[in-house]
C-alpha cells in the first residue's frame, strides 16, 4: 500500500472530516460531547473549505435538537444531503423526526458521540444509552471503536445512506473516542468522490419536493393501507448489510484495513469469546493477544453494523469451536431480561445447532474506565462451569452482588518503547489545550504513533484535569487512562496534599512540579507519601515556578505554554530548537485572533519554560519518611467522609454500590462544598480593617461567597482567637464588625479588590502560605458566630443583605463568574424557603455536580433544588409550584373547615393569622412556626387538626424560582418559558445572560448580540439580540427587570425583591460576564466590565412593574442613564468582538456599525416607554 497522509486529530474532528465531504446542509444544536463536530464543520465552512460537490457546507444552529431534526428533515425533502451531530438527551429529542426520516427513505446521517442519559443524575460522559434508545426508529446503526474507525466508517455511513436510502446513525464513544486524539490516516476527498454513487445522489435530488413536479408527502392513512405500506419498505432494509459491506470493502482497498459488519479477532479455534462494540473492543483485543500468547483460545467479535442486525453475518463470523460467549453492553435497561446487544446475540443462536452458552454483562457506564484487568475478569468468568449472567465489571456491587471479582493477575499490554505521560492540571490553566498541542506536535512532526485523552469533571473551569499522553513506535490501542507513567507533571501545588500524584510512576521516571516553594521549603510542604514515591522509585524530580513567570509576563493564571515547554525540554522527544518553532507556530494558530500582544507573551512563556526548571536532589531520608497523622473533623457528615472525600481524592471508582444505599433516586445532601477546601489559589484576599468603610461590596460581588461580613457581640468576641481583628460596627449599636475570609475556598479572581471603593484599598491579595493557619483559625471561629437578625429595611440594601448567610457557597464556578453573585444574593434574601428549578448549563454544574454548593442556615432550612432537562426547565419549575400550590390549598381548606367546626381560641387565632398571611412572604416563617407549635400542643384526637399538623411542611409561603442561562431562556426552553409566564402564576425566573451557551463551549444563542464571534457565528453574528424582556412585557402582567450587578448594585437588589414580592410571574434578566467573552483585563474586573456595558449603552437597566399600572402610573422605569462611554471601545475590550477585526476587518466594521445602531434603537425605545 502507498503510504497515506496522516494527521493528528480527535474523534469528533475525524467524524466532521468524513461528514463534511458529503454534506450540503448541517442542522445543529450544541450538546456535550458532540458540539465540536458541528463547530469544526462551521469553522471549515467559514474558511471556504469545499465538499465533494465543490460547495461549502451551510451550517444552521437551531433552538433545540428537536428543531435541528425538523430542519434536517425539511432540508432532505428539498434535495440537500443533510447531517447533524448530537448525543444523549439531544438525540432523544430527535427520535420523532427519526421515524419520519427513515419512513420517507431520506439519506440523513447522524454522527453521535454516544453519551449517558440523565436518569437519577445527569452525566456528560460516554456510554451507549442514547443510541440504544433509537434502535427502533429504522435508522441504520453503525459503530466505530477508534478515531481511525470514525474517519473510515464515518465515510461508509454517508456512502451507505445515499445508496441504500436508509438514514444512518454513526456512533462512537463520547469522550473516550470523541475527544481522544490519535495520529490517523486521512481519507482524501478525491478518493471518496470516486466511490460515491453519483447516480444515487442525482436520484435523491430528482426525488425532492419541487413545484416543478409537485407531489404530497406525509399523508394521513387509514387501517386499509397503512400496514401494507410499512411492509413495502422491507426490501430497502434487506439491501443495507450488503451495501454497507461493499463500502467497507472500498475503504479496505484504499487503506489496507479489513472492515466487516462483524470483525472477528483472535484464535481461529477459540472456545471463549467476547462480543462488544465501541472503544472497549480495543482493550479487549489487547487482552485477547495476551491470553492467546499464553496458550488460551479466546477471541473478540467486534460489532460494527448493529441495525439492521443480521444474525447470518454474525454466525458466519464466529468460529464453530466457540463454547461460551460473553456479550458486553455499555448501557443499562432496568426491567429488561438483558441488555440489547446481549439479547440480539442470544436470539441469533435460537435454533442453532450446538449453540454456545451465552451470558451478558454491563461495563463502562458514564465513561467508567474499562481496563485490561476488567477484560480478564470477563474471560475468567467464562472459564467457570456456570458463568455469571447479568454481571457488571469495573465496580464493586456489594448490594445485588452482580459484579465480577477483579482479576488477581495484573497485566500491562502497552507495547515496548511506548512513552506514557500524565499531567495533573487545573481547569482554565491551559493544561488541556497545551497537551492537545503537544500531542499534535509529536504526531505531526515525528514518526511516532500518538494518543492523548483528557479526563476532567463537569466544571467549566476550576476543576481537576488529568491529561494522558502516549507516544511510541508501535500502534497505540489503549482506550483507558494511564496507570504506569514515564513522566508525570503536576501543574497546581495544592494537589500534592490531595491526590496520589505519583501512583504508578515507573522506576527512574520524571516528575515536574509547578510550585512557589524553594528547594529548602519542599521538605516541609510535600507529604510523606509523595516523598517516598519519589525516593523509592528513583524519580528525577524537577520544580518550576510557572505561576510567578506567568504573572511577570502578564498571562495571569495561564501557565500552559511555560509548562509545555518544560515538558518538551525534559521529554527530549524533539530537539529544543525545533520544538520551540513548533510551539510558537501553535501559539500563532491558537491565539493569533486575540492580538499580537497575547502571541508575544505566550512566545516569551515558551522561552522561559525551557530554562526555568530546577532539578532537586532527593534526600535519602525521603525513602522512609512516615505519614503525618490525619485529622478528620468530628463534625464532618458521614456522607462527606465516606463518599465525597474519596471522590475528591479521585478514588470514587473504589466506592462500592452500598455507599449509595438510601440515595438510589439521586438525592444528595446540601452543604457539601464547605468540606472541600480546595486551596486552588496561591493568592487570597487580606482584610485591612483600618481602611475598611464597611460597605460590604466585596462580599456582594464575591463569586464564591468566600467573603462574609460578620457582626459579633462583645461577649462573643471574648472567645475569639488571638489576633482576630474587629472594628466597631457602623449602624449596629454595641456590635463589632469582622470581615471573615474562607481563604481555602478562594479562587483568587481578585474581584473583591477591584470592587472595593475605599480610597486606600481595604482588601488586597496576599500569598495564602504566609498566613494560612491564621486564615483557617479566624474562619473557623467566624463561621460559628450566630447570624444576627437584620431589620427588613436594612436587609434590602447592598450592605445589609451581606449580613445574611448566603445559602450557596464555594461553588465550582469559574473565578470571577458573573452568574453566581446573583444566585447568592437571591439565597441570602429568600433562601430559607426557596424551591429552585434549574436548567442544564453552567448553573447546574456550579450548583450540584455533584459537590453541592447550596447549603442551609443554622436551623437547617435552605433551598430545595431540582433539575429535570435543558428544554423543560420552566415547565418543571411550574410543576413544582403547582404541586405546592395544590397541597397548600388543601391545608388552607382544612384550616377553614377546622375554624367552622369550632376549635379553641388559641388554635383559632393561630389559624386565622396564618390564613390572613397565606400569600404574604414577610414573616411567613414566624406564622408557620407559631401554627405548628399550637397544633402540636392542641391537636389531641381532632382529626382535622391532625391532618393540618401532618401538612405543616406546607405552612410557609415558598419562594419559587426558575434558574437558567440564555441558551435555555432564549432558545431551547423559550416555548415553555413563554407559556409559564403567560399562565400568570406566582413564579420567579432568573436568567443568567452570558449571551452564549457557556457550558458547552460558547456557542451562539439568540441572546448573542450583533458582531459577536461565537461558535456557529464564527464570522460574527449578523442578527440583533432577541429582546426577551420586551416580549415578556407584552403580556402586561409579568414583572420584568433587566439588571447588571456591576453597574448598579442597588437596582439589582431592588428588582430582585420587587420580583419576589410581585403576586404573579416575574422575569429577571441578569447581565453575567463570562470567560467566553474574553474580557481582556481578566475576569477579576468583570464587575467593572458589567458597569461599562451599561454606561456605553450596550446593556440597559429597567424595571417593568404591572402593579404601577394599577395606580395609573407608568409601569416601565428606565434605571440606566443615557450612554456616556463609547460602545466600540467597550466591544474592543472583549475578544468575542475584537477578534472579528483581525479575522475580517471590513465585515467587522459593518457589523460594529450595525451593533451601534441596534444599541441606539434599543435604548431609544426604552426612553420612549419611560416617557409614557
Amino acid at each position: 500500500m502507498v503510504k497515506r497522509r496522516t494527521e493528528t486529530m480527535d474523534g469528533n474532528t475525524a467524524a466532521a472530516y468524513a461528514s463534511y465531504a458529503f454534506t450540503d446542509v448541517a442542522a445543529i444544536y450544541p450538546i456535550t460531547p458532540s458540539s465540536t463536530m458541528a463547530a469544526v464543520v462551521d469553522a471549515w465552512s467559514s474558511k471556504g473549505k469545499k465538499n465533494l460537490f465543490g460547495e461549502t457546507v451551510l451550517v444552521k444552529e437551531m433552538q433545540s435538537e428537536g428543531g435541528a431534526a425538523g430542519t434536517l428533515h425539511g432540508s432532505l425533502q428539498s434535495g440537500a444531503l443533510t447531517s447533524t451531530y448530537t448525543a444523549s438527551q439531544g438525540l432523544l429529542l430527535m427520535i420523532p423526526n427519526m421515524y419520519k426520516v427513515a419512513g420517507e427513505l431520506l439519506p440523513a446521517v447522524f454522527h453521535v458521540s454516544a453519551r449517558t442519559l440523565a436518569s437519577n443524575a445527569l452525566s456528560i460522559f460516554g456510554d451507549h444509552q442514547d443510541v440504544m434508545a433509537t434502535r427502533q426508529t429504522g435508522f441504520t446503526l453503525l459503530a466505530s471503536s477508534s478515531v481511525q474507525q470514525v474517519m473510515d466508517l464515518g465515510a461508509v455511513a454517508h456512502l451507505s445512506a445515499i445508496k441504500s436510502r436508509i438514514p444512518v446513525l454513526h456512533f462512537f464513544d463520547g469522550f473516550r473516542t470523541s475527544h481522544e486524539v490519535q495520529k490517523i490516516e486521512v481519507l482524501e476527498y478525491d478518493e471518496l468522490d470516486k466511490i460515491l454513487d453519483h447516480d444515487a445522489v442525482k436520484a435523491f435530488r430528482d426525488n425532492a419536493l419541487s413545484p416543478n413536479r409537485p407531489v404530497l408527502r406525509g399523508t394521513t392513512q387509514n387501517p386499509d393501507i397503512f400496514f401494507q405500506m410499512r411492509e413495502a419498505i422491507n426490501k430497502y432494509y434487506d439491501t443495507v448489510p450488503g451495501i454497507v459491506q461493499s463500502y467497507m470493502d472500498e475503504i479496505n482497498k484504499l487503506t489496507g484495513r479489513n472492515y466487516k459488519l462483524f470483525n472477528y479477532y483472535g484464535d481461529e479455534d477459540a472456545e471463549n469469546i467476547v462480543v462488544a462494540m465501541g472503544s472497549g473492543c480495543e482493550t479487549i483485543s489487547e487482552v485477547v493477544d495476551y491470553l492467546n500468547s499464553k496458550g488460551e483460545k479466546v477471541g473478540l467479535l467486534e460489532v460494527h453494523l448493529y441495525r439492521p442486525f443480521v444474525p447470518e453475518y454474525l454466525l458466519k463470523s464466529i468460529p464453530k469451536s466457540v463454547k461460551k460467549i460473553a456479550v458486553l453492553d455499555r448501557t443499562k435497561e432496568p426491567g429488561s431480561n438483558g441488555e440489547p446487544l446481549y439479547i440480539d446475540v442470544r436470539n441469533a443462536f435460537y435454533n442453532a445447532e450446538n449453540a454456545p452458552l451465552i451470558v451478558g454483562g454491563r461495563y463502562g457506564l458514564s465513561s467508567k474506565d474499562f481496563k485490561p484487568n476488567d477484560v480478564l475478569s470477563v474471560f475468567n468468568n467464562l472459564k467457570l462451569d456456570k458463568p455469571m449472567n447479568d454481571f457488571t465489571v469495573s465496580i464493586i456491587d456489594d448490594v445485588t452482588h452482580k459484579s465480577l471479582p477483579l482479576s488477581e493477575e495484573s497485566i500491562n499490554p502497552t507495547p515496548e518503547g511506548t512513552i506514557a505521560c500524565k499531567f495533573w492540571g487545573y481547569g482554565s490553566d491551559g493544561t488541556v489545550s497545551a497537551n492537545k498541542s503537544a500531542i499534535k506536535i509529536i504526531g505531526n512532526n515525528t514518526d511516532y504513533y500518538a494518543q492523548a485523552y483528557f479526563a476532567y469533571d463537569s466544571k467549566k473551569s476550576g476543576g481537576l484535569t488529568v491529561s494522558h499522553l502516549r507516544f511510541g513506535e508501535s500502534p497505540i490501542k489503549e482506550p483507558y487512562e494511564i496507570t504506569n507513567a514515564d513522566f508525570i507533571a503536576c501543574h497546581n501545588q495544592s494537589y500534592v496534599n490531595k491526590y496520589e500524584l505519583l501512583a504508578g510512576i515507573k522506576k527512574n521516571g520524571k516528575f515536574l512540579l509547578n510550585c512557589i516553594w524553594s528547594e529548602e521549603e519542599l521538605g516541609n510542604q510535600l507529604p510523606a507519601s509523595l516523598k517516598r514515591a519519589i525516593a523509592n522509585n528513583n524519580v528525577e524530580f524537577y520544580i518550576i515556578d510557572a505561576v510567578d513567570i506567568a504573572r511577570e509576563i502578564g498571562l495571569g493564571g495561564r501557565i500552559n505554554m511555560i509548562m509545555q515547554a518544560a515538558f518538551f525540554k525534559l521529554a527530549q522527544i524533539i530537539p529544543v530548537e525545533e520544538v520551540g518553532k513548533f510551539l510558537k507556530k501553535e501559539v500563532e494558530k491558537s491565539y493569533g485572533s486575540k492580538g499580537q500582544n497575547i502571541v508575544d507573551m505566550n512566545n516569551l512563556a515558551i522561552d522561559k519554560g525551557f530554562g526555568s526548571m530546577r532539578k532537586i536532589n532527593v534526600p535519602e531520608s525521603w525513602k522512609t519518611v512516615e505519614d503525618a497523622k490525619t485529622y478528620i473533623d468530628p463534625n464532618m457528615p458521614e456522607f462527606v467522609e465516606k463518599v465525597i472525600l474519596p471522590m475528591n481524592r479521585q478514588e470514587g471508582d473504589k466506592l462500592p454500590v452500598s455507599a449509595f444505599n438510601g440515595r438510589e433516586d439521586g438525592t444528595f445532601p446540601l452543604g457539601i462544598t464547605a468540606w472541600e477546601k480546595r486551596e486552588i489559589s496561591i493568592t487570597v484576599p487580606k482584610w485591612n480593617s483600618d481602611k475598611c468603610i464597611q460597605c460590604n461590596q466585596c462580599s456582594y460581588v464575591c463569586s464564591h461567597a468566600v467573603i462574609r461580613p460578620t457582626l459579633l457581640t462583645c461577649e462573643e468576641l471574648k472567645n475569639a482567637p488571638a489576633g482576630f481583628e474587629t472594628v466597631p460596627a457602623n449602624g449596629f449599636k454595641n456590635m463589632q464588625y469582622h470581615l471573615a475570609i474562607s481563604a481555602q475556598d478562594c479562587t483568587g479572581c481578585g474581584i473583591c479588590v477591584v470592587s472595593c471603593p475605599a480610597k486606600e484599598k481595604a482588601i488586597d491579595m496576599n500569598p495564602l502560605a504566609e498566613n494560612r493557619d491564621k486564615y483557617i483559625t479566624d474562619w473557623d471561629f467566624a463561621k460559628g458566630i450566630v447570624s444576627k437578625d437584620i431589620p427588613k429595611n436594612v436587609a434590602a440594601t447592598v450592605k445589609g443583605s451581606q449580613f445574611l448567610k448566603p445559602l450557596i457557597e464555594f461553588s465550582g464556578a469559574c473565578a470571577g463568574c458573573g452568574e453566581t453573585p446573583y444566585a447568592k444574593l437571591v439565597t441570602q434574601l429568600f433562601g430559607d424557603r426557596m424551591m429552585i428549578s434549574n436548567a442544564a448549563g453552567c448553573s447546574t454544574v456550579w450548583g450540584g455536580s455533584p459537590q453541592v454548593s447550596y447549603t442551609t442556615n443554622e436551623k437547617g432550612f435552605g433551598p430545595s433544588w431540582g433539575f429535570s432537562l435543558f428544554e423543560d426547565n420552566a415547565e418543571y419549575g411550574f410543576g413544582m409550584y403547582l404541586g405546592v400550590k395544590k397541597l397548600r390549598t388543601a391545608a388552607q381548606n382544612l384550616a377553614h373547615e377546622a375554624i367552622n367546626n369550632g376549635v379553641s381560641t388559641k388554635v383559632e387565632e393561630a389559624l386565622t393569622a396564618w390564613l390572613e398571611g397565606f400569600d404574604v412572604s414577610e414573616k411567613t416563617r414566624e406564622r408557620a412556626d407559631k401554627l405548628t407549635a399550637v397544633l402540636a400542643e392542641e391537636k389531641g384526637n381532632n382529626e382535622l387538626l391532625n391532618k393540618m399538623y401532618d401538612n405543616r411542611d406546607y405552612f410557609i409561603k415558598r419562594s419559587h424560582w426558575i434558574f437558567g442561562g440564555d441558551g435555555w431562556a432564549y432558545d431551547i426552553g423559550y416555548g415553555g418559558l413563554d407559556h409559564v409566564l403567560a399562565a400568570g402564576e406566582n413564579v420567579n425566573v432568573l436568567v443568567f445572560d452570558t449571551e452564549v451557551y457557556s457550558n458547552t463551549g460558547g456557542q451562539s444563542s439568540k441572546s448573542t448580540p450583533t458582531a459577536a464571534i461565537a461558535e456557529f457565528a464564527s464570522g460574527g453574528k449578523k442578527t440583533r439580540k432577541k429582546d426577551l424582556g420586551m416580549m415578556a412585557m407584552s403580556y402586561g402582567y409579568v414583572y420584568v427587570a433587566q439588571i447588571s450587578m456591576g453597574a448598579d448594585k442597588k437596582q439589582a437588589i431592588k428588582a430582585i425583591i420587587e420580583a419576589e414580592n410581585y403576586p404573579g410571574p416575574s422575569l429577571i434578566i441578569a447581565y453575567s460576564p463570562c470567560i467566553n467573552h474574553g474580557i481582556k483585563v481578566g475576569m477579576g474586573k468583570s464587575q467593572i466590565q458589567a458597569k461599562d456595558a451599561v454606561e456605553c449603552g450596550y446593556w440597559s437597566l429597567y424595571r417593568y412593574n404591572p402593579e404601577l399600572a394599577d395606580e395609573e402610573k407608568n409601569p416601565f422605569i428606565l434605571d440606566s442613564k443615557s450612554p456616556t462611554k463609547d460602545l466600540k471601545e467597550f466591544m474592543m475590550s472583549e475578544v468575542r468582538f475584537a477578534s472579528l477585526y483581525k479575522l475580517a476587518p471590513k465585515q467587522a466594521e459593518e457589523l460594529f456599525v450595525k451593533a451601534q445602531a441596534d444599541a441606539k434603537y434599543r435604548y431609544d425605545k426604552y426612553v420612549d416607554m419611560a416617557k409614557r
